[in-house]
């Protein structure tokens, strides 16, 4: 599951670097803003399970 989340994060984050290098009249502010929202609601779960995995002994 966690690998699924992993993956659907990387295309979403490749997708708004796409985006922002496009020139500032091309850049779709509603498209840019939904892509962000989704990365950081999927960052989230991954960093929670990183340091829940990191030894701490």
């Amino acid at each position: 599951m966690l690998l699924l989340i992993a993956l659907i994060s990387t295309g979403i984050w490749y997708e708004v670097s796409r985006e922002t290098m496009k020139s500032s009249k091309e850049i779709n502010n509603y498209k840019l803003i939904t892509l962000l929202s989704a990365g950081t609601l999927l960052a989230i779960p991954l960093t929670i399970s990183l340091f829940y995995n990191l030894p701490f002994h």
